[in-house]
């Protein structure tokens, strides 16, 4: 067969996939997806769709005929066994399948709970898949006792449509505060009091010692030694990148599938991008797990493919819905020593400074702040912080 193979049916997969045909490839294109369903957009699963305010048709990245119609080979439900890189070939479903070029698009898996704190117990879940989030669903019943493990995003906006749906919802987070890992304080105290003011207990420098029931969980030990009854249990820890297959193939690993800044991989063959993918940025290294990465990257990747040797700059974004919130995020605040407030109440902005450089910003309920905000971060830019923390000063003329 020969062309470009893809693995990974995700976002990345489908953004390049959808690129190569853009930009007039007209080879052989597979893309083989380890899940039944076609490429769908993962964020409204833990939002819109498990709410039951957007239809499963809504979630498709294209409508399925768009891949019959560029000529995309997919093959879902196919999990692939075996990469061979001298031979080019790469296994699935007892077909092999060659290749002139491979991308790797093959994300990220969420960490479970170990079986030996009940993580196998039935009505213990996670937040992934198109089959998680339908598995899940019909235990979302008023008056129901849903415990959240980890005070991250997915936990958050989990507990969000727990407590919109009428459920009694405790979320656990063993860190000092929610959302240590990756905002402020100051963005933390918001939602923290957003949960509380919807019923949401949130019990922090707490973890879980274990979950008790017989066959299905129907009870949690704390760290503190409290025990609680709960009906079901979402675990919200963290992802990890899925290397196995790269890891198998002897291509380098660092956190992540090891890319240069083209994307390609230590076989030059092979590319890399999205969740499974780490790429030099600013003198280090690092992966991001986020639509905005997995399109930026994968559509980068695409061109270099096909010649191009065009390095990616990323411009990390990141958003989430909880209630009647919409979070904006742009830029890393890694490093940042000072938080700037614009705004008060609903409509607030946190803009994280190292020194006098604007790293990124989480605007909640502030669209405004957020372009601003991010167009000055993506130009380099670094406003007064006084200026910024002044409520009448004119963002947009900073843009200037």
């Amino acid at each position: 067969m020969g062309g470009i193979v893809i693995i990974g049916a995700g976002q990345a997969g489908a953004s390049l996939a959808a690129k190569l045909r853009a930009l007039g490839y007209d080879g052989e294109v597979t893309m083989i997806g380890e899940e039944p369903a076609p490429p769908y957009q993962r964020p409204p699963l833990s939002k819109g769709y498990l709410l039951g305010d957007m239809e499963l048709e809504r979630l498709y990245l294209r409508a399925p005929a768009f891949w019959e119609e560029q000529g995309i080979t997919l093959k879902l439900g196919a999990p692939v066994t075996a990469i061979d890189r001298t031979a080019k070939t790469v296994r699935v479903n007892g077909e092999t399948i060659s290749y002139d070029q491979l991308a790797l698009t093959t994300g990220s898996r969420p960490r479970r709970l170990p079986a030996a704190v009940g993580g196998d117990l039935k009505g213990v879940y996670t937040v992934r898949t198109l089959a998680d989030v339908d598995a899940m669903a019909p235990e979302f019943e008023a008056g129901r006792k849903l415990l959240i493990v980890g005070g991250g995003y997915i936990g958050l906006e989990a507990a969000a449509v727990g407590a919109k749906l009428g459920l009694s919802v405790t979320l656990i987070e063993m860190a000092p505060r929610i959302l240590q890992r990756v905002a402020a304080p100051e963005t933390s105290d918001y939602f923290r009091k957003a949960h509380a003011d919807h019923g949401v207990t949130i019990l922090e420098n707490t973890g879980l010692d274990r979950l008790t029931g017989e066959g299905r969980v129907s009870g949690a030990v704390l760290s503190d030694g409290r025990e609680i009854a709960v009906d079901f249990v979402i675990v919200g820890v963290g992802i990890t990148p899925l290397t196995i297959l790269a890891e198998e193939a002897g291509l380098e690993i660092e956190n992540g599938i090891r890319t240069d800044a083209f994307g390609r991989t230590s076989d030059p063959a092979i590319w890399a991008a999205g969740d499974c993918a780490s790429f030099p940025h600013e003198g280090g290294r690092i992966r991001l797990e986020s639509v905005g990465n997995a399109i930026d990257q994968a559509e980068i990747v695409a061109e270099n493919m096909l010649g191009a040797e065009k390095p990616y700059a990323a411009k990390p974004w990141f958003w989430s819905d909880q209630y009647d919130v919409k979070l904006q995020i742009a830029g890393l605040n890694t490093g940042y020593d000072r938080i700037v407030t614009r705004g008060e109440g609903a409509s607030v902005s946190f803009w994280y400074y190292r020194g006098d450089k604007l790293l990124a910003i989480d605007a909640m309920n502030d669209a405004r702040a957020y372009m601003i905000g991010k167009r000055l971060i993506e130009a380099g830019k670094s406003p007064d912080p006084a200026v910024i923390a002044d409520p009448a000063s004119d963002l947009k003329a900073l843009l200037k």
